[in-house]
């Protein structure tokens, strides 16, 4: 019984000294396989930061070229707008593009808030990107613009809290400059003016299964936020988005 006792603790330690083995070769290959990947990460960082500098005039004039550019950027994750207590310069575009690259963005947000909060009156603070941005392409002596540029600029806002951000309602991007959240119902209701112009009780009622209560509700609100315009005269009421009613 002592010799089998024996024979089991051996082959128990040469167990634990197998598995430990294992595991320092796991380790090993891991810190080999990180150093390669950061060995290649910085290898394409130096390679984006030699192209962004071969065509910087292109990214900062080309809005098709500054997407793709972008694009670049994202795949190998590098945020061109995130700056680094490392780098004194501020953002990567600082660095390697110069100031005013660097506020591209940032000035672009500031054009965008002034365009939206001159409009809340008449859209209630809910306003279609492709409607931005062909007001500041309508400034003659400025580059060109697209709706991705918006995009990001409206999302360089969110460290400022609730106020700005995107909101896709059937299949387009609007901006929205209020703080308040829309709600489901008041998603859907929006979504559903996009077809006509204008929505109703019935048309709700009709074609989503809602309560009567339930669409008066929801337009009561689309109402006092502004999102939609009420039209006394038809019957029944028609509520109509402002971006149709300036068509």
């Amino acid at each position: 019984m002592t010799m089998r006792r024996g024979v089991g603790l051996a082959a128990f330690d040469n167990h634990q000294r197998t598995a430990q083995q294992y595991s320092d070769l796991g380790s090993t290959i891991l810190q080999t396989h990180i150093s390669e990947l950061t060995d290649q990460l910085l290898t394409f960082q130096a390679a984006l930061k030699k192209f962004a500098q071969s065509h910087a005039d292109e990214i900062r004039s080309d809005p098709v070229f500054r997407s793709e550019f972008v694009k670049m950027c994202s795949a190998i994750g590098v945020d061109p707008l995130a700056s680094s207590s490392a780098n004194k310069k501020g953002s990567f575009w600082a660095e390697l593009l110069g100031s005013d690259v660097n506020d591209f963005f940032f000035e672009l947000a500031v054009r965008i808030i002034e365009i939206c909060r001159r409009a809340r009156d008449v859209n209630g603070g809910l306003m279609l990107v492709e409607d931005v941005k062909g007001r500041i392409n309508s400034v003659p002596g400025r580059p060109p613009v697209s709706q991705e540029d918006i995009v990001r600029a409206v999302n360089t806002l969110a460290p400022l809290g609730h106020g700005f951000g995107i909101v896709r309602l059937a299949n387009k991007d609007f901006i929205r400059s209020v703080p308040q959240e829309l709600s489901r119902d008041q998603a859907v209701a929006i979504e559903a003016t996009q077809a006509l112009g204008y929505i109703s009780v019935p048309i709700l009622r009709d074609n989503l299964a809602w309560e009567t209560a339930r669409c008066i509700a929801v337009l009561d609100d689309l109402v006092a936020s502004g999102l939609v315009w009420v039209d006394e005269h038809a019957r029944p009421k028609e509520y109509w988005t402002p971006s149709w009613i300036r068509q």
